[in-house]
């Protein structure tokens, strides 16, 4: 498995040579060949970059009428940016912390918390084994060429864009696709040199996940174990992203916009950034912030909370400076295939003055909704709007 060799049929040269201008010949652009061109390297956008690409292909191009502000953390003269909440969730004072959580779930659909519980040590060892994967060489019996899969039924697998042919940007990004609960894969499925790592750090997140949906029960009024009885911590998927270097990072993207399909997202990012919210109409910077975490409300969380809580849009930019590494932590039952369980706005939450806003959804007929249209696309969550 060598270096992807992929070409503009425009120009009759490689694609790293490829520019916009060839928009003007649309006819002589196979964009379905370029796709599945760099799909059968099995090496992803790292296997661009270590073949030293110097231009972003086509591929990964951001159309004109795509392009949005970057606005990498630069506001009006005369005003603080703007950042999202902090939550000390071992602070002491619970009230105080269910209030927070409320507060933020509601208004910002993002925050950070701190006091957490999970060790240090096994935030980065799952961060340092995500990053050695993706940067061990792939080829014959290589883990990179036994995951590489797009098979949606495999709980482990690895591959470049889950949407790369229904997206109309493919993004600047591999992915290691873990799917942790409700039942765990086996241990060998996992690479060897990441193993022992990522099934400690799942088990620590996962345990997170449910203090996360005590507070945010409450929050609603509920009682603590109210989402826990509904399931909706039953599914847990470890994405592991990482982003090469971008030789021209205000070409691409890192990850389109979108909101997340599940209830919850535990989310670890390094020191790098590039992740954005969309809040009052322009783009957050979600500074990297030591031994935080991110955690943000997903699409069926909106919908069962009848819009007591947000799914906010966010992205993630491409960048030059080195790679970034996160690992994404969904939860949701919609994420177990064989589940049946229908969600609908919560019951106790609806009166004559807050009525229903969502239709309901069997669970998995959300998130195959969701994979179908691809990121970059109009909000999944509107299709089921009343």
């Amino acid at each position: 498995l060598t270096p992807p060799t992929i070409h503009d049929h425009h120009v009759h040269t490689p694609l790293t040579m490829s520019t916009a201008s060839s928009e003007s010949s649309p006819a002589a652009y196979d964009r379905t060949a370029e796709l599945h061109a760099l799909d059968t390297t099995y090496a992803g956008v790292r296997g661009l970059v270590a073949s030293g690409v110097t231009h972003v292909p086509r591929i990964f191009r951001v159309p004109d009428q795509h392009h949005e502000p970057r606005q990498d953390g630069t506001v009006p003269a005369g005003q603080e940016p703007a950042a999202i909440p902090i939550i000390d969730l071992g602070c002491g004072d619970h009230t105080a912390v269910v209030a927070a959580v409320r507060r933020a779930a509601a208004q910002w659909g993002f925050f950070k918390v701190t006091g957490h519980g999970v060790p240090e040590d096994t935030m980065a060892m799952a961060m340092d084994a995500v990053r050695a994967f993706h940067e061990a060489d792939g080829g014959e019996g290589s883990d990179k060429a036994r995951l590489y899969s797009r098979e949606p039924a495999r709980a482990v697998k690895y591959h470049c864009n889950f949407d790369l042919y229904q997206s109309p940007v493919a993004n600047w990004r591999d992915t290691l696709y873990l799917r942790m609960a409700p039942t765990p894969p086996d241990a060998g499925d996992l690479p060897d040199n990441c193993r022992n790592a990522l099934f400690d750090y799942a088990h620590q997140v996962k345990s997170l996940g449910n203090t996360l949906f005590e507070l945010l029960s409450e929050a609603l009024g509920l009682k603590p174990s109210h989402l826990a009885d509904i399931e909706c911590n039953q599914g847990q998927v470890l994405l592991c992203h990482y982003y090469p270097p971008c030789p021209q990072p205000e070409l691409a993207i890192g990850t389109s916009r979108h909101s997340d399909g599940g209830f919850l997202t535990i989310l670890l990012q390094d020191e790098i950034g590039g992740l954005q919210i969309f809040s009052e109409d322009q783009w957050v910077d979600v500074a990297p912030t030591p031994g935080a975490f991110i955690v943000n409300i997903g699409d069926l969380l909106q919908l069962i909370s009848n819009d007591g809580f947000r799914s906010v849009e966010h992205r993630v930019l491409a960048k030059n400076v080195a790679p970034r590494v996160s690992i994404a932590n969904f939860f949701g039952t919609h994420i177990d295939p064989t589940s049946t369980r229908i969600y609908s706005p919560i019951k106790e939450l609806l009166s004559d003055e807050n009525l229903p806003l969502y239709r309901e959804t069997l669970a998995g007929d959300y998130i195959k909704h969701y994979y179908s249209i691809g990121l970059d696309a109009k909000t999944a969550l509107s299709h089921y709007r009343l």
